[in-house]
């Protein structure tokens, strides 16, 4: 699994694998380099099938070092981390040694309230974490100021779809259309959370660059990549109870990231003992989306070879 938070570069910029000279290297720090030094061919890490030489591992924490470095993080600083026990992990760990930063590492399983207090308590000026709690720190920014940047690696976020089940929102949308990202989010936030309540999601509410939830459950996910000139919006409402069971007899996922992958969540049915069908839910969503934002969305559905690849997954999870 390669490391994906820097990219390398070959002329010692920030994310280049060149060996970190620092003054302030933390002693774990000077531990490693002497190891690395006497066993730079022996095998250090050995994951999933794949293993890593403690050169390789030298390396790639150089990278994390240098990238670091780059974005203003010094001797003394905090950065935590939220990784499980994946190679990334080690690169982190060391490559924070490398610059005598400070290593704040915690349970990945911990949620809002117990990250807000670990990261506010610490002062870490920057975490990493795994793709897939990117919209969590979104959500959880505001509350965290010290907290400047958050670096991902690792897992994919994954999208859970369901024909009879989720509603799913695809836009492209000019970046003229807003003064920026954030504004991006919100406004389509809004826009969902406007629509369940017309759903009789009374109870909806959206914060900050992630989930739309009612109470800690999450009921849609909002994810906006920038493209060009363009905004390009992916995003799901759960309107029934999706069989997860089904999906991770297909799709495997190591244990220790299910949890994060398959955050608490609800539907509309849930909340409101009712399945709105996917016409209504389309008929308010555009008729919100046009009025506040001012543009249209053109309905859609599976295309046939996407129905069909969904009921192969279906008929491989029941049969296994």
């Amino acid at each position: 699994m390669p490391f994906g938070l820097f990219k390398k570069k070959t002329d010692g910029a920030p994310g280049d694998n060149s060996p970190v000279q620092h003054p302030d290297v933390h002693p774990l720090g000077k531990i490693f380099e002497e190891t690395v030094a006497r066993l730079k061919k022996r095998e250090a890490i050995t994951f999933e099938g794949k293993s890593y030489s403690f050169k390789e591992v030298d390396e790639q924490a150089s990278r994390v070092a240098n990238g670091l470095q780059s974005l203003g993080i010094a001797a003394g600083d905090r950065v935590a981390m939220m990784l499980p026990n994946i190679p990334e992990f080690v690169f982190s760990f060391y490559g924070i040694q490398k610059l005598g930063a400070v290593a704040v590492p915690f349970n990945t399983l911990y949620k809002g309230r117990e990250i807000i207090h670990i990261l506010n308590d610490s002062g870490a000026k920057a975490i990493i974490t795994l793709t897939n709690s990117a919209n969590l720190f979104n959500e959880i920014r505001e509350d965290c100021p010290a907290l400047e940047h958050v670096i991902v690696t690792g897992q994919r976020t994954l999208v859970f779809l369901d024909p009879n089940g989720t509603a799913n929102v695809q836009a492209v949308v000019s970046k003229d259309t807003f003064p920026g990202p954030d504004e991006a989010f919100r406004a389509f936030g809004e826009v969902f959370v406007e629509t369940l309540k017309e759903l009789g999601v009374s109870e909806a509410w959206y914060k900050h660059q992630g989930a739309v939830r009612v109470g800690g459950k999450k009921i849609a996910n909002i994810v906006i990549q920038e493209i060009e000139n363009l905004y390009v919006v992916n995003s799901v409402c759960f309107l029934d109870n999706l069989q997860m069971d089904d999906y991770f007899k297909v799709i495997y996922v190591t244990p220790e990231l299910k949890d994060k992958v398959v955050e608490p969540m609800t539907s509309v049915r849930e909340v409101t003992g009712s399945l709105p069908s996917l016409e209504s839910f389309r008929d308010v969503f555009t008729s919100i989306l046009r009025a506040r934002i001012g543009v249209e969305i053109e309905p859609g559905q599976f295309k046939r070879d996407e129905k069909f690849g969904y009921e192969k997954n279906r008929a491989l999870a029941y049969k296994s």
